[in-house]
């Protein structure tokens, strides 16, 4: 169950790693860059990975009572999913940004 919010969130991620992969088409497509491009999505995917399972064991589970589980007991498997979300959108911006900086035309 640790890895639950980063599967369903999977299909999300990997859209959003292509299409930082694919774009924009206006910048060079030089070795370099797509070594940065392939570095930024493997980085990426770490600090979904690493801060979705600290998310996990951060998240507490409300006790069992009379009637049962409290209905916060979701958030074990929401807050992984946001912060998994969190880490990859904000390293893939990042990487948007510093990219946009190196490979930009300098030349009009």
């Amino acid at each position: 169950m640790r890895y639950l919010a980063l599967l369903l969130l999977a299909p999300w991620l990997l859209i959003l790693g292509w299409a930082f992969w694919s774009y924009p088409k206006s910048l060079p497509r030089t070795r370099l860059r797509r070594y940065f491009d392939l570095a930024a999505l493997l980085l990426a995917a770490f600090a979904a990975v690493q801060c979705a399972s600290n998310a996990f064991d951060t998240a507490t589970v409300p006790t069992v009572g009379q009637y049962g589980p409290s209905s916060g007991a979701i958030w074990q498997q929401v807050l992984p999913a946001l912060y998994g979300y969190g880490a990859c959108v904000v390293v893939l911006v990042l990487a948007l940004i510093v990219r946009q900086l190196v490979w930009r035309p300098h030349g009009r």
